[in-house]
């Protein structure tokens, strides 16, 4: 999951060489911190959050089927 958010964001932004997927696993559940430069903040999360939210629907569709939990943390 951490390289399918990471092809995600790097397909949205400028400066895809800045794109870091920081995973942190637990006991239920992982986390996924999704790191990009400042100026491509905003394409990342989008108008309204809209592609932020896709981008956590995606990931949640591969978690449910790998009966896992996942969280998308955008810093």
């Amino acid at each position: 999951m951490k390289e399918l958010v990471e092809m995600i964001a790097k397909s949205l932004v400028d400066k895809p060489e800045e794109v870091r997927v920081n995973e942190i696993a637990g006991e239920q559940s992982i986390i996924l911190e999704l790191k990009v430069a400042p100026e491509d903040m905003g394409k990342v999360i989008g108008k309204q959050g809209r592609i932020a939210k896709a981008i956590r629907t995606v990931v949640k569709a591969v978690a449910i089927k790998e009966e896992k939990r996942v969280v998308v943390e955008i810093i």
